[in-house]
């Protein structure tokens, strides 16, 4: 069994902000497989399914980006996830908006979610794709920044990162990260 941890903040107020990207990526992975993401448990909103010849759980905390971690424990916890088998998928201004990043493990670079899921799995060794989402305009504070909508000028660029995003994870899943990062961080 895979997990994929997609990270954003529950509620209609942030469904199209920068900091619900990984949200995006869930559900667009969820329509193209045909998992259901209707489950609520383990403080998530959760489906089960396969992509490709993998078993996998895709899902969405719904505690706030900060807390995101008790929801990856729990869900990590219950069917007993291996960490190798664990991604997180999130939303960072460190990188243009439009580009992709994954890595297999590293630090939290100062992004609360991603703490929050590698302090409760007891370990920084955790996949990532990292989603491009720009650094806030001078004199714009972050939070401010990251809880914003994304603009009608950027939603092309949003939508193909989105994507390119779900095919990275599909590719990571068949493939694993070291064959994902050659083909999807260029």
């Amino acid at each position: 069994m895979h997990a994929i941890c997609c990270l954003g903040n529950p509620g209609p107020q942030y469904a199209q902000t920068r900091h619900n990207v990984g949200f995006l990526v869930a559900d667009l992975l969820a329509t193209r497989h045909r998992i259901d993401l209707r489950r609520h448990r383990f403080r998530s909103v959760f489906g089960r399914g396969k992509i490709g010849a993998r078993d996998v759980i895709v899902f969405k905390p719904q505690t706030f980006m900060n807390d995101s971690g008790d929801a990856a424990w729990r869900i990590a916890q219950f069917f007993k996830i291996p960490r190798e088998n664990f991604i997180v998928v999130y939303d960072d201004m460190a990188l243009e908006l439009g580009t992709i990043r994954l890595r297999p493990g590293g630090s939290d670079a100062g992004h609360r979610g991603l703490r929050s899921v590698a302090e409760t799995l007891h370990t920084t060794d955790i996949a990532r794709l990292r989603l491009g989402v720009s650094s806030p305009p001078a004199g714009m504070d972050a939070r401010a920044w990251v809880l914003s909508p994304f603009r009608p000028v950027e939603r092309e660029r949003v939508e193909d990162m989105v994507a390119r995003g779900a095919e990275a994870l599909e590719w990571w899943l068949a493939e694993g990260i070291e064959s994902a990062m050659n083909q999807f961080n260029g």
